[in-house]
């Protein structure tokens, strides 16, 4: 503990030195108290079985992260994980089951390996320790010097996490069980309110009863300051209780929020390239209907049925028989709302589909604007829109004749439960009823008024229930997928050195009869500039697809230098890539922000190596505002030839081992082409890169180029070979530079390298 990585336990008995391998001008620069930090997470982890990965880690290198995002790390490398803070019994207390870390004061941290109860001690590790034979035993006072009690308690996560159960009704009644503390104190101030809500009523009674018979001026005046003081109260009450319901609604909300960006970035991009973008958003977008439901009428209902359980009794106190009739009315209207539910629930289905299918012309013809106003066509596209609004209007107009009926049948028991009531009391009171005086009537009126709401509204529960059924099965329907891994933290993070082999591999896209891939084997060392050519359809980006991770159903083998991918850390494997489309897309935001996208430890001076290698450079600097110019959405400032080269320099800024271009230069001017070409020497200099492109001219100083055709491997070599030996090579070759062969100008020249500057 005497290491330069644990100057936090000054205040702590270390171990010999000898043991700890330490000694004067012996050990390294030492270590920030945040690295220490993170130190020990990684080696709880690891206890468990699990790397932890820095890069998931998304705060700045030199910015402390709270307990709370040091929890999220953990989390989302498939660890159970929570920030607790102890005192020392709890600490003595906590079995053997893997390292608890605990957060000292200065910023860094320690491992404690296990407890001692019978000598009140606890045995520490620092977090750089070989092994945990170097541990130091600590009592009370000498960690309390150094500990405030804040600790991480880490464990393997046991069967299904709560976040990746399926999204249901049931999923989310448990997400507001776990609210449970502050619902309780809701419940609490609800009764409180509905017993305060009971005096004024019984006070009116005794008023009209006793004060008025008995001219008793005092107890007038002594019921008139209750009343001020349980108003001034129930105010009071009605304040915490509605901050309260705030609280509530507003955690629901963000953790809901949450919750379904995370299992929408889980899915696979298949399943987005198989569905259409409009319907995925409007059934995401009814997540607005269950948000509302939970943090509106699920709440309001559970406090009405408080009031019930309160006023209820009393109700029945001052008269059963008229108790009797506000329940039953309210039972009648329960019915009605029950009978007519099929009939709602098949119409409400109907309009939803035409829903998705008005909205998802919307979102078609916003992403495609450029097509449409290019080909002029407005017209088409507001014949089609004016079909579905129609059919939509159809199905919500018959919506809504449906469940008019049962908005109208529920009318008169919705009246008899306070003018009919009030008229059957006044006829008992006339009939000499002993239990229905003037007082008591009034009492009642004005009791049955609050309670008769929320058994209509406990009634029209069972219509709001089927609604948010129907819009929890719309968000279920795209949040129960499949997700792309099931353990986002399950996997090898190897360091790649970059070489590929394919051995009998064989792919069929889902839903497909033809195979993508037949039976593909090649092997490239590290550092080689592989092609891929062939017609379209041969299978060229789905090779790139494999190697991302994006598609693993495959048949064979693919390892990248030793390593399985199938065993590699889906997050790891895809940023150890860089990877340029033929359509890229940039964000909205400056063009340094774009470059920077997703890598928090780089600066403005990485992104202009990156910028200057992939030929970026030199027209960001003549923009007028540089590296800080503001992409639009749709990038519409840019020409296609520059968001082509920026998404080079972002597939480059993180220095990746592996580089593919697929179809990266087709978007580009010849200029701008000749540009990149000059540059790809230098671009795969220390890296491998995988270049797919149907200008073979791109290809020729390739080492290797894999030649395919109708998802079988044809041939591979370097392009002088491939002329001489493979037909269908030679054949794509003589398609592109027939003229130059007739013209007898033979080879063009490569362009020279422009570039006098640069790394």
């Amino acid at each position: 503990m005497q290491r330069a990585s644990s100057a936090s336990l000054a205040a702590v008995p270390a171990p010999d030195p000898a043991a700890a391998g330490s000694g004067e001008g012996a050990a390294p620069a030492a270590p920030s108290p945040l690295e220490v930090r993170l130190l020990a997470l990684v080696a709880a982890a690891r206890f468990h079985g699990i790397e932890l990965d820095r890069e998931d880690l998304r705060v700045p290198e030199d910015e402390a992260p709270a307990p709370a995002v040091l929890v999220g790390w953990m989390q989302a490398a498939g660890l159970w994980a929570r920030a607790v803070r102890m005192r020392w019994r709890s600490l003595l207390a906590i079995k053997a089951g893997g390292p608890v870390v605990l957060l000292l004061n200065d910023g860094s941290a320690a491992l404690m390996v296990r407890a001692d109860p019978a000598r009140n001690v606890v045995w520490l590790r620092d977090p750089q320790a070989v092994n945990d034979e170097q541990v130091v035993a600590v009592d009370e006072l000498r960690l309390s010097r150094v500990w405030g009690g804040e600790a991480v308690l880490v464990r393997r996560e046991r069967g299904v996490t709560f976040e990746d159960e399926p999204f249901t009704f049931a999923w989310l009644g448990r997400m507001v069980w776990l609210e449970k503390v502050v619902l309780r104190d809701v419940v609490l101030g609800s009764i409180v309110l509905s017993i305060l809500a009971i005096a004024p009523p019984m006070l009116v009674m005794v008023v009209l009863d006793k004060v008025i018979t008995y001219q008793s001026m005092s107890t007038l005046t002594l019921i008139a300051l209750f009343l001020v003081a349980a108003a001034f109260y129930e105010a009071y009450l009605g304040y915490i209780r509605r901050r309260l319901i705030q609280i509530v609604a507003t955690r629901l909300d963000a953790k809901l929020g949450l919750h379904i960006f995370r299992r929408l970035l889980g899915l696979p991009i298949d399943y987005f390239e198989r569905n259409q973008t409009g319907a995925i958003l409007f059934k995401l977008g009814q997540i607005s209907k269950v948000r509302d439901f939970m943090t509106g009428r699920l709440l309001t209902t559970m406090l009405d049925f408080v009031t019930l359980a309160v006023m209820v009794p009393v109700l029945f106190w001052i008269n059963v028989p008229l108790t009797w009739m506000v329940i039953g009315a309210a039972g009648c209207v329960a019915l009605i709302i029950v009978a007519f539910m099929p009939a709602v629930r098949a119409a409400f289905g109907r309009w939803l589909d035409a829903e998705v299918a008005r909205n998802n012309i919307m979102v078609e013809t916003v992403h495609g604007i450029r097509t449409v106003k290019s080909l002029a066509l407005e017209p088409q596209q507001r014949e089609i829109w004016d079909q579905r609004v129609a059919e939509a209007s159809s199905r919500k107009q018959a919506l809504g004749d449906i469940s008019n009926w049962p908005q109208t049948l529920v009318v008169p028991f919705e009246t008899f439960m306070t003018r009919g009531v009030l008229m059957v009391g006044a006829y008992m009171a006339l009939q000499g009823d002993l239990t229905t005086s003037v007082g008591a009537l009034f009492a009642f009126m004005m009791l049955s008024g609050r309670v008769s709401q929320p058994l209509v509204s406990m009634a029209r529960l069972v219509e709001d229930l089927e609604e948010t059924r129907m819009a929890v099965g719309l968000a279920a329907s795209v949040l129960n997928n499949r997700p792309e891994t099931s353990n986002p933290g399950a996997g090898l993070r190897p360091r790649f050195e970059g070489a590929i082999s394919f051995k009998g591999v064989d792919f069929t896209y889902p839903g497909s009869r033809n195979p993508a891939l037949v039976d593909i084997s090649f092997e490239v060392p590290a550092g080689t500039m592989l092609g891929l050519v062939g017609r379209s359809g041969s299978g060229k980006s789905t090779i790139t697809r494999l190697l991302q991770g994006i598609n693993r159903e495959y048949e064979g083998s693919i390892k990248i230098d030793t390593t399985d991918l199938r065993e590699i850390n889906l997050a790891h494997l895809r940023r150890s890539f860089g990877v340029v489309l033929q359509d890229n897309f940039l964000f909205r935001g400056t063009i340094r922000e774009n470059l920077l996208a997703g890598r928090p430890g780089l600066t403005i001076t990485d992104a202009v190596r990156a910028a200057r290698l992939a030929g970026a450079e030199e027209f960001i600097e003549r923009l007028p505002q540089g590296y800080e110019t503001q992409i639009e959405e749709g990038s519409p400032n840019l020409s296609g030839g520059q968001k082509q080269r920026l998404a080079i320099a972002r597939a480059l800024i993180h220095d990746p081992r592996l580089l593919i271009l697929d179809e990266a230069t087709s978007a580009l001017d010849p200029e701008s082409e000749a540009l990149v070409n000059a540059n790809i020497h230098r671009i795969a200099h220390g890296r491998s890169m995988l270049i797919v492109s149907h200008r073979l001219s791109s290809l020729v100083d390739c080492h290797q180029i894999l030649v395919l055709d109708q998802g079988r491997m044809v041939d591979i070599g370097p392009h002088k070979e491939l002329l001489e030996r493979c037909s269908v090579y030679r054949q794509l070759w003589l398609q592109q530079h027939r003229h130059m062969e007739s013209s007898g100008m033979g080879k063009p020249a490569s362009p020279k390298p422009v570039l006098a500057q640069g790394d």
